[in-house]
């Protein structure tokens, strides 16, 4: 099973930039992690697309936000219960390295679709 997580800063003006320690931190776990993580980095939030009432409206990109979504994972693990324990070290990382961060990271479970069948028409 695959999972997506994403790291979000909930304090971006007042936790500032991440320390050089964490970072280093996270880069180790990345390799403890080892084949487990399959893909990992940085994102910026650009734009937002939305559809209300069939009306489309795109927002951004944004030049300030309240919070952030900064990276992401994802791993390659046998269950929840385990991508749950990578995410708990992960943010344990955070409370000893940045303890001015406010964050939370949310994990999503990533199901693949055939695309064959659309390609056919």
């Amino acid at each position: 099973m695959k999972f997506l997580t994403m790291v979000t800063t909930l304090n971006p003006a007042e936790a500032g930039s991440p320390p050089a320690s964490l970072m280093q931190a996270i880069a180790q776990l990345g390799m403890e992690a080892g084949a487990r993580m399959t893909e990992n980095g940085g994102m910026s939030h650009t734009a937002t697309v939305t559809i209300r009432k069939g009306a489309l409206t795109t927002d951004g990109p944004f030049a300030e936000a309240k919070e952030v979504v900064g990276g992401f994972a994802v791993y390659e693990l046998p269950s929840e219960a385990e991508a749950l324990a990578w995410t708990e070290r992960f943010m344990d990382l955070h409370r000893q390295h940045w303890p001015a961060w406010d964050g939370e990271v949310v994990i999503r479970q990533l199901h693949y679709f055939d695309p064959s069948p659309c390609a056919a028409e």
